[in-house]
């Protein structure tokens, strides 16, 4: 041997070892075979990564020995698809996914093969080489990103994504949706598109102050569609940061809260109107010589029906009994008009006809056009025992003797007060009143109650419910009207307020 052959050979094993120490250093696991795919070479990281060093079995038996799987993580690889068996046929592999369940990997780990084949400077294949490497938490990782894509994705909720300077980097479907604004719409520009003016200069000057500080932001904001329609959202804004907690990006998630900031409010306006309905409903007055019942009944938060009791100057009671067309806080206002103008009228000394011509005046310029108002007005006299009555397109309603006969129906004489600039009202001819007799006045609600088979509950029953109980105290019959209209409609949801004022004659008044 030469010194220069002896030179190379040293050379060359220097090399070699240099190689291998290099292989061995690796973080990525290496696998060397020769062209019968006999191991040669199998570094730690290799050993690590699969839990199992090197053996000196056929490539054809790797897959049971290491627990090599398809990606189905139930199938065993096939021997024709083992990455060296690949690679010794000439085959390149990159990156492709393998499961690994084996006695060290009991749960299972993934990884990822690269490599191909070996050949000498003549180009013969002399072997195959594979680079393995676990990325188990990395498709952890990259699972996680893909359930929270499709989370932001599928989400009901608005998601905008900006960088530092507030640009629109991504929309979700919801935020199209919502906005009226597809995702070209939207990216390159700013939230801006969706400022309302709702909020002044200081509210953003805040919000951003906070968010220049680090700090997330949440609160309701009005913001406008591309239509220009108004909507409430419950607004979260968060900072995302680099690995120096510097802002790089901000995420946005809004919540469309319009349906319920509409029941909040239709809520609070039910609440008020009920309140304003409570205080027109006053005591039922005490009045020597007469036994007064009154009875109220919505159907909804709020009704549409009215009554009052009012002491005349020369000590007659006036009774009136209303319905206001509608439900509802506009409702409760009409009710609310309705009472003071007839209050104030009634201050006059007025026939209850003639009430009835001033307060439709009055109301036909302030209702709105369809708004109309029914009243039905009686007044009893004191100390001449006769009742005056007049009514402006109300239910009639009934006098009954002490014996349960029908005396009178006290029908309206004139028509609904606001609809007809032009509407006299007549006055009925004066009723005398004894002792034990009974005047009703209602509403269409009782009347109008109706069974599941269409039929109405009507005056008739009325008429026959108040004869029946015609001993019984006021306030029971008025009561008693009410439940006796709802279980003839056996009791389905009730449709219409329903409301009674009964008076017995005890005595003289």
């Amino acid at each position: 041997m030469t010194l220069a052959t002896e030179w190379n050979y040293e050379t060359l094993a220097q090399q070699t070892d240099t190689l291998q120490m290099i292989f061995e250093s690796l973080p990525v696991g290496i696998m060397i075979a020769d062209a019968e795919g006999h191991l040669l070479f199998f570094n730690p990281a290799a050993e690590g990564i699969l839990g199992l060093g090197v053996t000196d079995i056929p490539p054809g038996k790797h897959a049971p020995i290491y627990g090599w799987f398809l990606p189905d993580q139930a199938t065993v690889l096939p021997n024709d698809r083992l990455p060296l068996v690949r690679a010794i046929r000439g085959e390149t592999l990159t990156d492709e996914p393998i499961f690994v369940r084996n006695l060290q990997h009991r749960e299972g780990i993934w990884i990822r093969v690269s490599g191909g084949p070996l050949r000498d400077r003549r180009g013969t294949l002399s072997g195959a080489v594979v680079m393995l490497r676990d990325f188990t938490k990395e498709r952890e990782e990259l699972q996680m990103l893909l359930l929270l894509s499709q989370a932001a994705e599928q989400t009901t909720d608005s998601i905008i994504l900006t960088d530092r300077q507030g640009v629109i980097q991504y929309v979700n479907p919801a935020f199209e949706l919502t906005t009226g604004y597809n995702r070209e719409e939207a990216l390159g520009q700013t939230p801006r598109i969706l400022k309302s003016g709702a909020q002044d200069a200081d509210f953003y000057r805040q919000m951003w102050a906070r968010l220049g500080e680090g700090l997330s932001f949440s609160g309701i904001v009005v913001n406008r569609k591309k239509s220009g329609e108004l909507y409430w959202v419950r607004q979260g804004i968060t900072p995302l940061r680099d690995e120096s907690t510097n802002p790089t990006h901000f995420v946005s998630v809004m919540q469309d809260v319009t349906a319920q900031r509409k029941l909040q409010e239709q809520e609070f306006h039910l609440k008020l109107a009920r309140e304003v309905q409570q205080r027109f409903y006053g005591t039922v007055p005490e009045v020597p010589g007469l036994d007064i019942g009154a009875a109220a009944d919505s159907a909804y938060e709020t009704g549409g029906d009215y009554f009052d009791f009012i002491f005349l100057a020369d000590g007659s009671l006036m009774i009136a009994v209303g319905d206001v067309r509608g439900h509802g806080f506009g409702s409760a206002l009409i009710m609310a008009l309705t009472r003071a103008y007839l209050r104030s009228f009634a201050a006059l000394q007025l026939e209850v006809h003639e009430i009835l011509d001033q307060m439709n005046s009055a109301l036909q310029r302030d209702l709105m056009h369809g708004q109309f108002v029914t009243l039905a007005l009686a007044r009893l006299h004191s100390g001449q025992q006769v009742l005056s009555f007049a009514g402006a397109g109300h239910v009639p309603g009934f006098v009954l003797r002490q014996c349960g006969d029908l005396s009178a129906e006290l029908n309206s004489t004139g028509r609904p007060l606001g609809l007809f600039a032009e509407n006299k009202c007549s006055l009925q001819p004066p009723i005398a009143l004894g002792p034990g007799d009974i005047v009703v006045l209602m509403t269409d609600g009782a009347t109008e109650s109706a069974n599941p088979e269409g039929d109405e509950f009507g005056s008739s029953r009325v008429v026959e419910y108040i004869r029946s109980h015609r001993h019984d105290p006021a306030q029971h019959i008025a009561n008693g009207i009410y439940h006796a209209a709802r279980a003839h409609a056996k009791y389905q949801p009730q449709k219409d307020d329903i409301t009674s004022v009964v008076v017995k004659m005890c005595g003289t008044w």
